[in-house]
C-alpha cells in the first residue's frame, strides 16, 4: 500500500502590471496549508490595494474542503477592498470541486460547457 505524501503549498506573488497582483499556488490546498493562502492573500490585499487579484490554480495539486473554504474567504475579502477575484488555469480537481459545492459560478462565472466536463466520470 502506497502512502499518500502531501505536498507543501509554495506562493509565489508578483505584479503582471499596474493594479494587479498574481498569486501563484502550487502543492497542496487542503486543512494543513489554506491558512497559508488566507494570510498571504489577505496581507498582499491590504498592502497593495489591487484592482485585480489572480489567484494562478496551476500548480495545484488537490484542493479540498478547506481550501475551498478560504478561496470563498480570500473571495470575501477581495470584494471587500473593490479587487476582483480570478481564479486562472484551474485544473479539472479544482473545476470539479466547485461544480459539486455549487460555488463554480460563485467563484468563477458562468458554469463550464458541458464537453468540458468529467466525461471520464459520468460513463
Amino acid at each position: 500500500m502506497t502512502a499518500f505524501v502531501p505536498d507543501p503549498l509554495i506562493l509565489a506573488l508578483d505584479t503582471p502590471h499596474p493594479g494587479a497582483l498574481r498569486v501563484a499556488l502550487k502543492g497542496d490546498l487542503d486543512f494543513t496549508t489554506a491558512g497559508e493562502l488566507l494570510a498571504a492573500a489577505v496581507a498582499a490585499i491590504e498592502d497593495r490595494a489591487p484592482a485585480d487579484l489572480y489567484l494562478d490554480c496551476g500548480g495545484l495539486r488537490i484542493c479540498d474542503s478547506s481550501g475551498l473554504a478560504i478561496l470563498l474567504t480570500v473571495r470575501r475579502h477581495a470584494t471587500a477592498a473593490g479587487a476582483r477575484l480570478h481564479l486562472d488555469d484551474r485544473p479539472p480537481v479544482l473545476d470539479r470541486l466547485l461544480e459539486l459545492s455549487g460555488t463554480y459560478e460563485h467563484l468563477v462565472g458562468a458554469p463550464a460547457p458541458a464537453s468540458s466536463r468529467w466525461s471520464s466520470t459520468q460513463d
